[in-house]
C-alpha cells in the first residue's frame, strides 16, 4: 500500500525559526529524498538548530563551518554536562549533513574525518515484568467509553513491539486479523508483517465492532481514534499508557516505548532468536537489538548455573 509522502509541517517557510537556506534545504532532502518519517525529521532540525545558533553566536555559519568549529562545539555541549548519547546524535546529525554536501559538490570529506565518534551509552532499558504487563493491560475502567480501545492498543503494543508513531500511523488496511497479523510501517518508511497472538487479535475485534463506530465522526482509515473521533496522536498515546499505569501502582515511568522493550525481552527470555526479534521490531542493525540480552538477569544467571563449572 502506498503511503503519503511527509508533511513538512516543519519545514513550512512561514514557520518561526530563521533557518539558513542551507538547513531548509538539507531537511526538505532527508524528508524528499530518504523519506524520513517527520519525527526523525523533527529531530535533525532541533540539533542542527541547536548547532547553528552555536556557530551564528561565533560569527559562523553552517557552510562555513570548519573541523575546529565542531570540535568546539562538542567541547561546549560536554561542558553543559549533556550525556554522551545526545553527543553521538548530534554529531551523527552533522555527519549526514556533511555527507549531504559532499553530494553537491562540496569536499567536505577532510571534515569528516577529523570528526570522532564518542561512545555511546548504553542504558539498560526500563522493562516490566510479565505480571506488571498483565495488571496494565487490565487497569482501564470497564465502565469507559474508551475501555476498549485502550485494551486494544496496550495489548497491541506488548503483542507487536511497535513504536508510537507506528501504531498511530496504522490503518484499517494494515490489519489482517483472520490471518493475525499487522503490517506496520516504520522508521525510513520501511514496512514489516508482525504476527499478533490470540489475545491482542480478539482486542482489536472488539474495538473495531463496540467502540470505533461510535467514535467516528468523519472519514478516517486510522485504526486508532480519540474521544473527538480524530486520528489519536502520540502525546494522547502517552498520556494514555501513563493514566492506566498509574491507575494501577506501578512505580516506574511506563511509556508506550516500554512495552516494546517489554515485547523484545520477554521473547527473548522465552527463547526467541535474536534475528527474529530485530526483524519483528524493524532494527536495521542487531547491535540495537542486542541489548534486550542484558536485561533478562533471570535468564543469564540461569545459564550460568547451567553452564558454569563451578555453578
Amino acid at each position: 500500500m502506498s503511503r503519503p509522502m511527509p508533511s513538512f509541517r516543519s519545514l513550512s517557510p512561514d514557520a518561526p525559526r530563521n533557518h539558513s537556506r542551507l538547513l531548509r534545504e538539507f531537511l526538505v532532502y532527508l524528508a524528499a529524498e530518504r523519506g524520513l518519517a517527520d519525527n526523525s525529521v523533527s529531530s535533525y532540525r532541533r540539533d542542527l538548530e541547536d548547532l547553528e545558533k552555536f556557530l551564528q553566536a561565533q560569527g559562523k555559519s553552517l557552510a562555513q563551518a570548519q573541523a575546529a568549529d565542531y570540535q568546539e562545539y562538542f567541547r561546549w555541549l560536554s561542558r553543559r554536562g549533556r550525556s554522551t548519547r545526545t553527543l553521538a546524535r548530534r554529531l551523527a546529525a552533522v555527519r549526514v549533513l556533511l555527507r549531504y554536501r559532499m553530494t553537491l559538490g562540496e569536499d567536505t570529506g577532510p571534515v569528516l574525518q577529523q570528526l570522532d565518534r564518542p561512545k555511546p551509552e548504553h542504558s539498560l532499558p526500563v522493562v516490566l515484568s510479565r505480571a506488571q504487563v498483565n495488571q496494565l493491560i487490565a487497569a482501564p475502567d470497564p465502565r469507559s467509553p474508551l475501555a476498549a480501545r485502550d485494551v486494544a492498543i496496550l495489548e497491541l503494543l506488548y503483542a507487536a513491539g511497535l513504536r508510537a508513531s507506528e501504531l498511530c500511523d496504522l490503518t484499517l488496511n494494515d490489519l489482517n486479523l483472520q490471518a493475525g497479523c499487522v503490517r506496520v510501517t516504520g522508521k525510513g518508511m520501511k514496512q514489516r508483517i508482525v504476527p499478533l497472538g490470540r489475545a491482542a487479535v480478539e482486542a482489536i475485534q472488539r474495538y473495531l465492532a463496540e467502540c470505533r463506530p461510535r467514535l467516528l465522526r468523519r472519514d478516517s482509515d486510522r485504526v486508532f481514534l480519540s474521544r473527538t473521533g480524530r486520528p489519536l496522536d502520540r502525546i494522547a498515546l502517552w498520556m494514555m499508557v501513563e493514566k492506566h499505569a498509574r491507575r494501577c501502582g506501578l512505580l516506574k515511568d511506563v511509556s508506550p516505548h516500554v512495552l516494546r522493550h517489554c515485547f523484545a525481552t520477554h521473547m527473548l527470555s522465552g527463547g526467541a532468536d535474536l534475528r527474529v526479534v530485530q526483524e519483528l521490531l524493524g532494527h536495521s542493525n542487531v547491535s540495537t537489538t542486542q541489548i534486550y540480552t542484558h536485561v533478562d538477569r533471570a535468564r543469564l544467571k540461569a545459564v550460568h548455573a547451567r553452564f558454569h563449572p563451578r555453578g
